[in-house]
C-alpha cells in the first residue's frame, strides 16, 4: 500500500524572523503528520530560530541546505 505524503512549500524570501517562524508555524497546521513543510528564506537568523522552533512543537529537520543567500529547511511534521 502505498502513502501519499503531502509537502507544502513557502517561499519567504525577504520575509525577516519572527515572521518567518510565524508563517511556519501557521502553515504547520495544514499539513498532516508525516507530511513536510519547505521553508525558502533569505534572513540569515532563520538559522537559529526555525532550530528551535522545530525543536519546541516537536517536529523534525528532516534536511537543510544552503545556497549562497537562500536557506532551505525540510520539516517534517512529528506532532
Amino acid at each position: 500500500m502505498e502513502t501519499m505524503r503531502t509537502e507544502k512549500v513557502l517561499d519567504l524570501r525577504g520575509v525577516r524572523c519572527p515572521h518567518v517562524v510565524l508563517r511556519a508555524k501557521t502553515a504547520l497546521r495544514e499539513v498532516p503528520v508525516g507530511g513536510s513543510l519547505v521553508l525558502e528564506c533569505t534572513d540569515p537568523l532563520v538559522i537559529i530560530d526555525v532550530p528551535h522552533f522545530v525543536n519546541q512543537t516537536g517536529n523534525e529537520i528532516a534536511h537543510r541546505e544552503q545556497r549562497a543567500e537562500l536557506i532551505v529547511f525540510r520539516i517534517v511534521k512529528r506532532t
